[in-house]
This record gives C-alpha cells, sequence and structure tokens, in this order.
C-alpha cells in the first residue's frame, strides 16, 4: 500500500463535498512530482446551441473542485473543451436566420457561420456568450478549441491506435448495444472534402496512415493521409478517453445520462484502459437542474433555455455561487424565479451570519455553512473580506418593498436602511447596487402579480369609502402624523385592529380598504410593516386626500 492510498484518520474528515471530492483525487490520482506538476480538472461540452445553466452545473463543479484542491496547497489545469468539430445536427428554435443555417446541417459545427453576422461562426456565437459571462462568477477555466486540434492532426496518433484496436472498441461497445455494430463499422467519421458533410462512408484503411472513404452525396471517393488532414475526427465514445489520455484528465465528472449503465462514461472508462493504456479520471455524477417560475424546459437544441446571463439578471454572483456550493452535485434542484426567490436570498443571508459567528448554531453545520459560503466567494470578495467584518446585508424582501414605493430608484431606496452609511459602506456600495437591480430585475419581470405593487403618488381620484371606512382612515392618518416612529411592525399591526374596532369596520375589510387606498390593490404586503417602510411623508401625501 502506498502513501496516497491510506487515509489518515488524525485529520478532521473534510464536511463539503467538494473538499471529499479533492481527496479522492490526491488519494486515487497520487501526489504530484516533476513529472506532472498538477492535477488536471476538465469539462467541456460541444457549442450546439445556447449554454444553458443545466451546463453550467457541470463548469461550476469543477470549478468548487479545483478550488478545494488549491485551498489544500495543489497546483491544479482547469480545462474545458468547446467539441466544435461535431457534426451540426438540429437548429435551434432561440437562433435568427433559420433557413440559413438549416443548410450547413451535417457539417462541422465550427464551419457554421454566426446567425448574427458578428464572428466566425456559430460555434464561436456560442462559445463566446459563454466565456464572457464566467468571470462573472469567479470561473475561468483554460480553453481548449478542438476543431483546431483535430484539423493541425494533433490527434492522428489516437486515430490511428483507435483503428489498430477497432475490434476491441467494437466489443466494448457491443455489450449495450440491443443490435450489435455492422461488420463495416470503422470507429472514425470523416467530413467530405466533395460536400463538407459527413455523409460519408469509410471503406478501408492501409494499416498505418492512409484512410479511404467515399462521399455518399457525390460518389466521390479518396485517401487522406491522417498525418495532416483536416477531415478525419473520433466518435464521442471513443473521442472522450482518447482526450483522457492526452490530456492526463485526473478529474471530470459527468451528467446521469452519461453515468448510466451502458452509458457513455461507462464505455469511455473501459476503452481508456483497454485501447489507451490509461486510467479513467476520478468522476461524479450530477442531477439535472429544473427551472421554477418561468416555465418551459431546459434544452440547448430546441433553444428553450435560461442561460447564466439570465440567472445573473435576479441572483447576485456569489448566490449563484452558493445554489451549487450549497448543494450536493447528485441531487436534482430547481433555480427559482418566482417567490421562492426571497428566501434563496435569506438563506444565502442566513449562510453569511454563520460564517461570521454573528448566528450561532451547532459545530458541525457551522463548519458546513462557513466552507459554503467560502465556497461562494471569489475575486476581491473572499473570505473573510479585508476590512474584517461582515458585509452589510440589506433583506431582499425589505428591499423589494423599498424598491417599489421608491419606483425603482436604486440610491433611493437604499437611503431608506437605517443600517446603511454611505461613507462606512463606501466599499460595499457595489455589491449592494448589485443586489437592488437583481431585485428590481426580479419584481419586474419575474414576481408574482400579487407580489408587485406601485403605491400611489397622492394624484389619483381619492377611493370611494363608506363613512366608516373613511373614519377608519382618517384615524389611521392621524396615527401616522402623530405616532408613526412610535410603533414597530407588531404593534402597529395592532393599533390597525384597534382602528377597526373603534370605527365599526370589519378587521378584514380595513386592510382591504387601506391597500385599495395606498396600492390599488385588495391585498399587498403585512400591513403594519408596509406602514413603516413606507414612511409617514409618503403616506401622508396619500391619505391627505380623504
Amino acid at each position: 500500500m502506498t502513501s496516497h492510498d491510506r487515509t489518515d484518520h488524525s485529520r478532521p474528515q473534510p464536511v463539503h463535498w467538494a473538499d471529499q471530492t479533492a481527496n479522492r483525487i490526491i488519494s486515487d490520482k497520487g501526489p504530484r512530482g516533476a513529472d506532472r506538476p498538477h492535477y488536471t480538472c476538465a469539462s467541456g461540452i460541444t457549442p450546439s446551441g445556447t449554454v444553458h445553466i443545466g451546463n453550467f452545473r457541470e463548469i461550476i463543479s469543477v470549478d468548487l473542485v479545483v478550488r478545494a484542491l488549491r485551498d489544500a496547497g495543489h497546483s491544479v489545469r482547469f480545462i474545458y473543451s468547446w467539441d466544435d468539430f461535431d457534426v451540426f445536427r438540429k437548429v435551434p428554435a432561440n437562433m435568427p436566420n433559420q433557413d440559413i443555417l438549416a443548410g450547413y446541417l451535417r457539417r462541422p459545427i465550427t464551419d457554421v457561420p454566426d446567425p448574427f453576422g458578428e464572428l466566425s461562426s456559430y460555434a464561436e456565437r456560442n462559445e463566446r456568450d459563454l466565456e464572457t459571462v464566467l468571470p462573472e462568477v469567479g470561473v475561468d477555466p483554460e480553453y481548449i478549441y478542438q476543431a483546431p486540434k483535430y484539423r493541425a492532426s494533433e490527434y492522428a496518433p489516437g486515430i490511428r491506435t483507435a483503428l489498430e484496436k477497432r475490434e476491441v472498441i467494437r466489443a466494448i461497445l457491443d455489450e449495450h448495444r440491443t443490435t450489435p455494430l455492422p461488420d463495416d463499422w470503422w470507429p472514425v467519421s470523416v467530413f467530405s472534402r466533395f460536400s463538407g458533410k459527413d455523409t460519408t462512408k469509410v471503406v478501408g484503411w492501409d494499416g498505418e496512415w492512409g484512410l479511404t472513404y467515399r462521399c455518399e452525396e457525390t460518389g466521390e471517393q479518396e485517401t487522406v493521409d491522417l498525418r495532416v488532414t483536416d477531415l478525419v475526427k473520433l466518435p464521442w465514445r471513443v473521442d472522450w478517453p482518447m482526450r483522457w489520455k492526452v490530456e492526463g484528465v485526473d478529474f471530470e465528472p459527468a451528467g446521469k445520462e452519461h453515468h448510466s449503465a451502458g452509458g457513455s462514461f461507462d464505455t469511455a472508462k473501459r476503452v481508456v484502459a483497454d485501447v489507451y493504456g490509461s486510467a479513467p479520471p476520478v468522476t461524479f455524477k450530477y442531477d439535472f437542474i429544473s427551472i421554477k417560475g418561468r416555465g418551459g424546459k431546459i434544452s440547448s437544441s430546441t433553444g428553450e433555455v435560461i442561460g447564466l446571463a439570465e440567472v445573473l439578471e435576479v441572483y447576485e454572483p456569489q448566490i449563484v455561487r452558493y445554489l451549487f456550493a450549497g448543494t450536493r452535485p447528485n441531487a436534482e434542484f430547481a433555480i427559482s424565479f418566482d417567490l421562492d426567490v426571497i428566501k434563496i436570498y435569506e438563506d444565502y443571508d442566513r449562510c453569511e451570519r454563520i460564517a461570521f459567528g454573528v448566528e450561532e448554531v451547532g459545530e458541525k453545520r457551522a463548519a458546513k455553512e462557513r466552507r459554503t459560503y467560502e465556497l461562494s466567494q471569489f475575486g476581491p470578495t473572499s473570505y473573510p473580506p479585508a476590512v474584517g467584518r461582515m458585509p452589510l446585508q440589506l433583506p431582499f424582501r425589505t428591499l423589494c418593498n423599498y424598491l417599489m414605493i421608491t419606483a425603482g430608484d436604486i440610491d433611493a431606496a437604499l437611503d431608506r436602511f437605517a443600517e446603511y452609511d454611505p461613507a462606512v459602506h463606501a466599499d460595499e456600495l457595489p455589491r449592494l447596487r448589485r443586489r437592488a437591480i437583481c431585485a428590481w430585475n426580479w419584481i419586474t419581470s419575474c414576481a408574482p402579480e400579487d407580489f408587485r405593487f406601485e403605491l400611489k403618488d397622492g394624484s389619483e381620484p381619492p377611493v370611494a369609502l363608506a363613512p366608516q371606512e373613511l373614519a377608519a382612515v382618517h384615524a389611521v392618518r392621524d396615527e401616522v402624523s402623530s405616532r408613526l416612529d412610535s410603533h414597530d411592525e407588531k404593534s402597529m399591526q395592532e393599533r390597525i385592529y384597534e382602528i377597526a374596532h373603534e370605527q365599526g369596520v370589519d378587521k378584514r375589510r380595513i386592510f382591504a380598504v387601506l391597500y385599495d387606498v395606498l396600492i390599488g390593490k385588495e391585498r399587498g404586503p403585512r400591513l403594519g410593516g408596509f406602514l413603516i417602510t413606507i414612511g409617514r411623508q409618503r403616506l401622508l401625501q396619500i391619505l391627505d386626500r380623504y
């Protein structure tokens, strides 16, 4: 037994799944040395369409494990492969110029034009859209573009090995097929020089570097040299393990469809061992993500997608990281755009309070929350912050109310928080403003209708009221004018009940009346706190009209 096979029981075991995975990598792959100075962690995708938030789960999962390895003192290479030499199979519904794109079906994605007419290709469009947004959540991998590598014949040795071990690969794949591969099957695909498409048939291999294929559309036939051709590639189940070997991948997760029995990971680990003579990477299975409050199924190929950019319109970058850091990869969860947004912000704020020791919980939970919070931070907001104090928290629900009261005026909303001092919190202003922007985006685009309100400005015609109702409104106005500052949410709520009793108005009716007077609705935020939140000046601007 080698030293890295042993478990050190004298050290506390990590509480977070990213650290536990890092420990597995170190144990399974052994210490690094001069020949291999770093661990290589990998992720990747075919840029067949918009990279959605479900795809992002793999990227952020790798990033969190990379962080865990680096925090443990190890050097790490984080690579992200764009499989842009894959074939273009379907035109997503969310892309313009559908007819033009349809003319490039069966060609390499890297050869499909950008439908917006701005970049060099359709592949680059989808690649650039992700690459520009990842730094916003602290993710910065090394990108590898597979099309130029294939076209430069960098993988020629790996392709030749696959041809030499053709029968070994066939046997592995046939184990999980109901219909065996045909006798004339080859572990390569070829893009025709004559049509540009992959509608070709391999008709022979000379046992060395010469591969002969026939174009099914034109009937043309030619022999190419694997060492110089830009037309040949490996199919996915062979390409993936070949690149594990070439890139020295130590860790790569995959979705549960790849990890199913007979799935691509199952066969790839056999191919990398039996064909390429290398060990498969450490891995784990991650589950699907659903979207709650927006509708639609996530799918790159159909175009029904929610991308990272859309999620960042509603969630702060650190909270996006928190959603994934705080959930084990093999657990399915939903990214919410409905009222659960409020709870997610509250959960993150509680995690932050626990991390800074402001809120006490059991030590086991505290350790887990601290590590989750730490992995949620990046860049200048790294935990703990240089200022040495917990960041100022603006409760999300209250912030939303202030923003609706001020009609989206962020500065006016921030000024309503008694805890906020522009001089003291100047260094935090960008973060506070980001939260306010996310809150306003959520209010205007996602929040349920019964949550939203628009405070009247006092210029509208007064609501028609019965005498007792009008008397109750007058009593509330007097209470606001003389004693609002002496109330908290509970006492103000109780005073409204007292006024209803004094004026002979049904308790439920007085709430409906006041909501109608203030926001033109029958319901709204909890009234006692809502009146305090609005403030004396704005309330009197409305109530003085009665």
